[in-house]
């Protein structure tokens, strides 16, 4: 049976269409690729005939029935074009892409073919560039997604999630795609500042404002001029320069300490935190006005504890990171030790651990010997099974030993005689327990 083949006419538009295109029927089989996605996704590989979840990802059956991220599926549902995240093989390797399907109609006007759209968003840059910023998990994935939409516009952008989860470097993402990405990338940690010297650090000063201040400043909004201002743990600015921001933020315009000229402000904001700002609000330690303006596109990044598939692939990207080509492997059974440990510090904390484990290692590899003690210990928790006799009795015990200590995680875990973060990790492990006993 000869390969289907496309119009002539749409074979001639695809070529004429900016980036990777290829051409789709009702059966996922592939009509007609341009010259930039041959070049891109197929290293010049003919690709007509083929079913395109074969071609981009190795399945023998199609993407959203093997659980990959598809918007064909919506785009028949909606009538028109749908987006979507998914992983893309290509000559470089996996790639994070974002897919946009637009549906053709016939004449009798029903939808007989698909134009699809690819575009990397750089999973295989993110490698190379970043440490936090690799992954393959769902979870990552619809984090990219969210990132890739909002990154080409102005919208004020608020990253969510906890220490170490890698908030600046996805910040800084989100500068370099969009529009602003040749102007300054300016980050203001706000938990380091007192009041005073936010309002001075952020805003400038002029000379004779205050005692020392023996020259004009200007303020790292005015550094941010026509890029983005990354307003890093944003919710422990203090309550009193919360509208001091939020003015600057509705009018566009701010005066330096001392001064009297309003002076104009241009830059994106994107704003992180690992606070509950929303429970915030409601015990009124921030203002709700400021958290709407800034909230308007709210992207959480999940700790490392809930996409464990990706700490194989993080920790050797960590790896290759930190020591090139001198990097070591790691042992099967250390790869087992890290993906069964929570690592509240998250990516931050697997980092050090790797480091750590380098210089411990003689030989090329890294083995469970060259681990922290507590993360050997994670090995035993997570292998015992929540309704094993023995797990109950421990955390009943632990729950009940907490009360009595009033809630004080300071107090049990001297008591018990096991570190802090021994005690937080099977406290969490409680938590999560499916048949968690009462």
């Amino acid at each position: 049976m000869s390969p289907p083949t496309a119009p002539a006419e749409l074979e001639s538009y695809l070529e004429q269409l900016p980036g990777a295109r290829i051409l789709l029927d009702m059966r996922y089989r592939i009509l007609a690729a341009n010259r930039a996605y041959r070049a891109a996704y197929s290293g010049g590989e003919d690709v007509v005939g083929r079913h395109c979840f074969e071609v981009s990802h190795g399945y023998s059956r199609p993407c959203d029935e093997s659980g990959e991220s598809c918007p064909r599926r919506n785009a028949l549902a909606s009538g028109h074009m749908e987006k979507a995240l998914h992983v893309h093989r290509t000559p470089r390797g996996d790639e994070h892409v974002l897919a946009e399907l637009t549906p053709v109609r016939n004449r009798a006007g029903r939808i007989s073919l698909f134009v699809e759209s690819m575009e990397s968003v750089g999973a295989a840059q993110f490698a190379a560039a970043t440490d936090a910023l690799v992954g393959r998990t769902k979870r990552f994935g619809h984090m990219l997604e969210l990132v890739s939409r909002a990154a080409p516009t102005d919208t004020p952008v608020l990253l969510l999630g906890e220490t170490g989860t890698g908030k600046e470097l996805l910040a800084r993402r989100v500068h370099e795609s969009s529009a602003r990405a040749k102007a300054p990338f300016v980050a203001v940690d706000c938990s380091g500042l007192t009041e005073t010297l936010f309002e001075s650090e952020l805003f400038g000063h002029e000379k004779g404002s205050f005692t020392g201040a023996i020259v004009r400043k200007a303020g790292l909004v005015e550094a941010a001029m026509g890029g983005t201002l990354f307003l890093d743990e944003v919710g422990d600015i203090p309550l009193g320069l919360q509208v001091k921001l939020l003015r600057l933020l509705e009018t566009g315009s701010f005066r330096r300490v001392g001064g009297v000229e309003p002076l104009h402000a241009d830059f994106r904001l994107i704003a992180a935190t690992h606070r509950d700002l929303g429970r915030m609000v409601r015990e009124e330690r921030f203002r709700s006005d400021l958290f709407y303006r800034i909230s308007a596109f709210p992207v959480e990044l999940p700790p490392l504890r809930e996409r464990r598939d990706d700490i194989p692939l993080l920790a050797r990207s960590l790896l290759a990171r930190l020591f090139g080509n001198g990097a070591p492997n790691l042992a099967p059974e250390t790869l087992r030790l890290l993906q069964a440990y929570d690592f509240p510090g998250n990516v931050r904390e697997l980092r050090n651990i790797l480091q750590r484990a380098r210089l411990l290692a003689d030989g090329n590899t890294i083995e469970p010997n060259h681990l922290p003690d507590e993360l050997r210990a994670a090995r035993h928790e997570h292998g015992v099974m929540p309704d094993d006799p023995l797990w109950s009795a421990e955390a009943q015990a632990i729950e009940a030993a907490l009360v009595a200590h009033g809630g004080n995680r300071r107090q049990l875990a001297a008591a018990l005689g096991i570190s802090e973060r021994t005690l937080y990790r099977k406290l969490s492990r409680i938590e999560r327990s499916p048949r968690r006993p009462r």
